[in-house]
This record gives C-alpha cells, sequence and structure tokens, in this order.
C-alpha cells in the first residue's frame, strides 16, 4: 500500500511539472539565459580588462552607441531631414521666425536679429536695412523741428567772453529773460551704396536753431543768436548685440557749427564725430564721441569749447505709443576746473494729428554757441512738427 501510493505521489508530481514546462509563458522564462546585471561601462580604459573579443566589443558599444548608417536606411534619412526642415521653417503665433534664446556671450557681444522696418527707430531714421531704402535725394528729418514760443532762462549773458580778447564783449547788451527759440533741421541722402558691395550710404544734413528777443520791443527785437550747422556723414549698418542692445549703425560725420556774426560774437569750430547707434524695442540710444579740428589761435573764436561744450554726447530716446522722451548728456571728459557739460530734457506729446506738444528743460553750458562758457537753467514750451521718431 505505502509503495503504491508513493508511485501515485511521484507520477502526481511529474505530471504538474510536464504541465508547467508546457505553459508557452513559463516554458519562455525557464529556457531564458540566467544573466547576472552587469555594470555600464562610462569610459573606455574599462574595456581593455576583458579578454574576450564578444564582450570587449560589446563594451565599446555600450560607451559609443553608434548610430545607424543613414545611406543604409533611406527611410530613416528623409524623416530625419523632414524633422529639420519642420524645425527651421516653424513660426510663432505672430507669423515671425522663431529664434535661437541667446546665451550669455551673445549677450554680451554677439549677433543680433535681423531688421524690421516696421518697429526699429534707427532704421526708420537712416534707412538702414535694404527694404528701407528710398534712393538718394529724398528729403527727411535730421534733428527735432520745433517751435518754442516761450524758452525762458535763469541767467542771461549780457557779456559773452572768449580767452580771445577778439572775441570779449565789454558793453552789456540789453536782453530779455523770456525770448522765442524755433529749430529746422533736415538731410537727404546723397550717395546709397558708396562702396561696391553696397554698404555705406553718404547723407548731406543742415540744421538751423535761432533764439529770437521778439518781446524786447527796447531793443528792436533782435535774434539775440542763431546757429548754422551743416554735416556730412557716411553712416553703415551694424548687426551685433551688447549688453542686450542691438547694435545697428556705425558712421563718421564731418560737423561744421558756427553762428554767422563778427566778431566780438563770432563763435565757430569743426568736429569729426564717431556715429555709434543701438536700439532694443522702442529704446534707442547713439553715441557721438568727436575730435575738434584745432585752429590758429589767432583765428580760434573759442579756444577753450571742448572743455565746456564737451568731447562727446550721448542721447537715449524712448518711444512710447505717441509720445517721445529723448535724454542728451554731454561732459568735457576732464576734471577740476575743466568740469563741464550739460543736460537736456526733451518731451514730444501728442496735440492733434501729426502736431505735438513740446517741453524742453536744459541745464548746464553751451545751449547756444555764443553761450558756450555760460551756464544757466532754459526751459521751453511750444509745439513741434518733427521729433526723433
Amino acid at each position: 500500500m505505502n509503495h503504491r501510493y508513493r508511485t501515485m505521489s511521484l507520477n502526481s508530481n511529474t505530471l504538474l511539472i510536464a504541465m508547467l514546462i508546457s505553459s508557452p509563458a513559463i516554458a519562455a522564462d525557464l529556457t531564458m539565459p540566467l544573466h547576472l546585471p552587469r555594470p555600464q561601462p562610462t569610459a573606455p580604459e574599462a574595456c581593455v580588462s576583458l579578454t574576450a573579443n564578444s564582450e570587449r566589443l560589446a563594451c565599446y558599444d555600450a560607451i559609443y552607441k553608434p548610430l545607424p548608417t543613414l545611406g543604409n536606411a533611406p527611410e530613416l534619412t528623409n524623416s530625419i531631414q523632414n524633422d529639420f526642415l519642420a524645425l527651421t521653417n516653424s513660426t510663432t503665433s505672430d507669423d515671425t521666425t522663431i529664434q535661437q534664446q541667446p546665451n550669455a556671450q551673445d549677450f554680451m557681444f554677439g549677433i543680433a536679429p535681423e531688421f524690421d522696418p516696421t518697429s526699429s527707430l534707427l532704421d526708420q531714421r537712416w534707412e538702414l536695412s535694404n527694404k528701407s531704402k528710398l534712393g538718394t535725394w529724398q528729403i527727411r528729418s535730421n534733428q527735432p523741428v520745433y517751435l518754442f514760443p516761450v524758452m525762458w532762462t535763469s541767467k542771461k549773458n549780457t557779456l559773452p567772453s572768449s580767452p580771445n580778447p577778439q572775441n570779449t564783449v565789454t558793453t552789456p547788451q540789453q536782453l530779455d529773460s523770456i525770448e522765442t527759440k524755433f529749430q529746422i533741421s533736415l538731410k537727404t541722402k546723397a550717395i546709397e551704396g558708396v562702396f561696391a558691395n553696397g554698404d555705406g550710404d553718404l547723407w548731406l544734413g543742415y540744421t538751423q536753431s535761432s533764439r529770437w528777443q521778439v518781446y524786447n520791443s527796447e531793443a528792436s527785437r533782435p535774434f539775440r543768436e542763431t546757429n548754422y550747422e551743416p554735416e556730412a556723414s557716411l553712416i553703415f549698418r551694424t548687426n551685433y548685440n551688447f549688453l542686450g542692445l542691438h547694435g545697428r549703425l556705425l558712421g563718421v560725420t564731418l560737423n561744421h557749427q558756427s553762428n554767422g556774426r563778427s566778431d566780438p560774437l563770432s563763435r565757430s569750430w569743426n568736429r569729426v564725430m564717431l556715429n555709434l547707434g543701438l536700439e532694443r524695442d522702442n529704446f534707442a540710444l547713439m553715441l557721438r564721441p568727436w575730435y575738434r579740428v584745432e585752429e590758429e589761435a589767432n583765428d580760434d573764436n573759442n579756444p577753450d569749447i571742448k572743455n565746456y561744450i564737451g568731447r562727446g554726447d550721448l542721447t537715449a530716446n524712448y518711444k512710447w505709443q505717441q509720445h517721445n522722451f529723448s535724454l542728451m548728456l554731454r561732459h568735457s571728459l576732464k576734471g577740476a576746473d575743466q568740469n563741464h557739460g550739460a543736460v537736456q530734457f526733451d518731451w514730444a506729446f501728442p496735440l492733434k494729428g501729426s502736431l505735438r506738444g513740446h517741453l524742453q528743460l536744459f541745464d548746464g553750458y553751451g545751449e547756444s554757441l555764443i553761450d558756450y562758457n555760460h551756464r544757466a537753467t532754459y526751459i521751453g514750451l511750444g509745439m513741434s512738427l518733427i521729433n526723433w521718431f
């Protein structure tokens, strides 16, 4: 009995094992070779110690992971090309090409986005991009055109002076503190594409500003001061990033400024200016360092003018809706007794149509040539027909 029982139990166990092995899922697991997990290599040196060729080859493959040969897989090649074209041609919701995000190096000094003639402030003024070119001899604005019926000064310059004795007034002038000031300023492009590759435009400009003692009936309402400023500028377009701003303009200007008067009221000088223009959205910055062309001592009406009006200026412009704000700073770049400069703030605001109100505040030296070494504060209020932007 016991022997029969043991035989039946053995047969039952054998049958159970046979049934388990016959199951496809379990059979696959049982027939799968048993492998212990091998650490993944991180450097090719780890493969050198392997003696078996197959293991050493597998080790190098795990590190370098070679890509499939595109020449043997045309379908994969076409897929990659299509994906690349889709990425480069993708656009944002406003139909502008997606730009690669600038890194820190591009932020300091890299390539700026392409010109957008509809939004670039400097492009609108100087026709920098090819889409903005209007040809030659088209009259455009150079500096703002305005009229201030009221211009008040805190300190009248009744005795203009200069280190040159021939240009020093000895008899006081009869002046009012309130006068009228107006300015006209135009330019035109004389040559488009100075060089063979099409770069460089030659511009000719003229600016005239007058101070009129229109309320001074006792002195027969004279024009106190008029400054004449012709210039020629060679302008190039640039395209770089600097501290988050887009460098758009590089130029050189030959500038003459005088008041057209005889001694002792005569004032004049000549300058060579470097123009650097940068912008970002509705903000534009123009830096103009200059070199004064020296004159003979006997003919120099104002030998120390650069120590007062300065050796360069910086003008910042911001456009908000129909409002234009500008801030001009200039300095002698000297210290001690030659530490002089000026600041001017302009605000042009909408009135009706193209007519704008205009407020101007000036403090420092050189509001005009006759006042180049005279410090005062000036406040003007009126209207402007053309502004910077």
